[in-house]
């Protein structure tokens, strides 16, 4: 005799965990999170900016915000703070992060399927700016904000400019 399915309708489904199971992330259209910070100091009007190295990944000797990659399971505001610090030696608290701007780039150097990035601006921070990665950067320092240097990495330089110019925060960058 053959088997009988059992009745949907009576069928019981047990969780054998006490969390639901999270889906599987879809890393080939996954969109890589960056965090982009404006050092602002408003009662002299400069930023801090740093320039990429020779051995920069991308933008060699361009001009740049700190700026750098989120890592697993950090906030973006975590991803902030840490790599301002490991790239200039500031110090920033959480909680004095604004947001800026928001940059959404179809494709980039590292990141095949799009980044987004969060540029957040900060008026309150410890410490002089000092070149902490000079592998990756030949320098870093207080720039002139009516002056920032054209040779600019392009989504930061766009960021920047509409930050300071008070305009639209959010740009696309490679979309068609």
């Amino acid at each position: 005799m053959p088997d009988n399915p059992p009745d949907e309708g009576n069928t019981v489904t047990q969780q054998t965990d006490d969390q639901p199971k999270a889906l599987k992330p879809a890393l080939e259209s996954m969109t890589l999170l960056v965090a982009a910070v404006i050092v602002h100091d408003k009662a002299t009007n400069r930023v801090v900016l740093l320039q990429r190295s020779e051995n920069a990944k991308f933008a060699q000797g361009m001009w740049d915000l700190p700026v750098g990659k989120s890592e697993p399971g950090e906030p973006i505001t975590e991803t902030a703070v840490r790599e301002l610090y490991e790239e200039t030696g500031l110090t920033v608290k959480p909680e004095s992060l604004k947001v800026a701007h928001v940059i959404h780039g179809a494709w980039g150097v590292e990141a095949p399927n799009g980044f987004l990035t969060v540029v957040f601006a900060v008026h309150e921070w410890t410490g002089e700016p000092e070149n902490r990665e000079p592998r990756k950067h030949a320098q870093v320092r207080w720039v002139d904000a009516d002056s920032v240097p054209d040779e600019f990495v392009d989504t930061t330089a766009s960021a920047l400019h509409r930050y300071l110019a008070g305009g639209p925060q959010v740009s696309l960058d490679g979309w068609r």
